[in-house]
């Protein structure tokens, strides 16, 4: 990887305007609302399939969305606080302490201040949220490859065959709005709002994990390179100082709530016990090849072939020679989501926040010069997620 691609942007002076900064704000609204468009059109078709398909079996579609599986805990926490705890047939427990706070607080936050109930808030805050994390998807897309490339990126990530989640009640666009900006901020060297984004991102979800490392890592290749460039470790220290204060601050929302879990429970470690007894310990793989050598021959090879696929897409990432922060953030998203013990049929929701490994994809379609086509593609894409999406939320699920 070149040093163009690692060297992260020293931050400019903002320009003198008579208004601050809202003027540019506007303007950047203004060049992603072909993205934002296009994702709340493709989100919109598979919220009708939803409707449809819910009319024709008499189910409730904002109950599928809304008040079913993780949900149902994150709104148990906003009305109640922690503290609810389930047993198991076999013994087992599963405690509300898995889940982060961030969500279940905006929830209460709106219900407080609105008519809306508690699942309507959460709804607000996906939906709204998805359309940031949108609009942060294609800022990074057009920052490296183009407007063009950005705005399917941001429809790209809108048709990811489990996307059905983004429109749930469910923290995957709270978080991938937070980790997109941040990566963004990387790119444009402002480390003290990418910091401050990733203690937000890391009081939504575990897998902030990766957001976390893509920014230490980069700093570290960073004070690493301009070391060995001949520059004193004084000078680089002071030269970074903004870097290395975001790297600071980017660990301090995970640990806050690791630490709270730890005071509450009276152990140290009674974070990562929590997560055990979900299943959601750490495995190496081991989960994963058990459940592949238990499936039917066809099934075990459709699955070894998207997994290939998968590998594929990382490898792509790798030769299209992406901005470290970016390679580091998807890579570890895939990793983290892989190795867990977890149940299988959770993990695809979880990779979709690495949106990074959609950039190949998406510059492939932009080559097509042909915006009839690259429309056509998506809109088969939007059809496939938005039909498999009815048909996951009408099942017995967990998505």
């Amino acid at each position: 990887m070149s040093d163009h691609q690692l060297r992260t942007r020293t931050p400019r002076a903002p320009a003198a305007h008579p208004r601050g900064p809202r003027p540019r704000t506007a303007a950047a609204l203004r060049a992603a609302a072909p993205a934002l468009a296009v994702y709340a059109a493709v989100r919109a078709l598979g919220l009708l399939w939803l409707w449809g398909a819910a009319q024709a079996s008499g189910k409730d579609p904002l109950v599928r969305l809304s008040g079913r599986w993780d949900s149902v805990w994150y709104q148990r926490i906003a009305e109640n606080g922690y503290g609810h705890v389930v047993t198991l047939p076999g013994g087992a427990t599963h405690s509300d302490l898995a889940f982060f706070p961030l969500l279940p607080a905006l929830e209460r936050g709106i219900s407080e201040v609105t008519p809306l109930t508690l699942g309507g808030a959460g709804l607000l805050v996906a939906w709204t949220a998805g359309l940031l994390a949108a609009w942060g998807v294609y800022a990074v897309g057009a920052a490296l490859h183009g407007r063009r490339t950005g705005v399917v990126l941001a429809a790209l990530w809108g048709v990811y065959p489990t996307a059905f989640v983004q429109s749930m009640a469910y923290t995957e666009t709270l978080f991938t709005a937070l980790a997109a900006w941040a990566l963004y901020a990387v790119l444009k060297g402002r480390w003290l709002v990418a910091g401050a984004l990733c203690v937000l991102a890391g009081l939504t979800r575990p897998s902030a994990a990766a957001l976390i490392a893509a920014l230490a890592i980069t700093a570290a290749v960073t004070l690493v390179r301009e070391y060995r460039a001949g520059n004193g470790l004084g000078a680089v220290l002071r030269r970074n100082a903004r870097m290395l204060a975001g790297v600071a601050l980017a660990p301090l929302g995970w640990l806050a709530y690791v630490v709270f879990v730890a005071v509450r429970e009276g152990s140290p470690l009674a974070y990562f016990g929590v997560q055990a007894q979900w299943g959601n310990s750490i495995d190496g793989g081991r989960a994963l090849a058990a459940f592949i050598a238990g499936l039917p021959l066809p099934a075990a090879l459709g699955l070894c072939a998207a997994l290939g696929l998968l590998g594929w897409l990382v490898v792509l990432c790798v030769r299209q020679r992406q901005p470290l922060p970016l390679l580091v953030y998807g890579i570890a998203i895939v990793v983290i989501s892989l190795i867990g013990a977890g149940y299988f049929g959770s993990r695809p929701r979880l990779m979709m926040p690495a949106f990074p490994l959609l950039l190949p994809p998406a510059a492939a379609l932009v080559r097509l010069r042909s915006t009839g086509r690259t429309a056509a593609v998506i809109a088969v894409l939007a059809s496939a997620s938005a039909a498999y999406g009815a048909w996951t939320l009408l099942g017995a699920g967990p998505p």
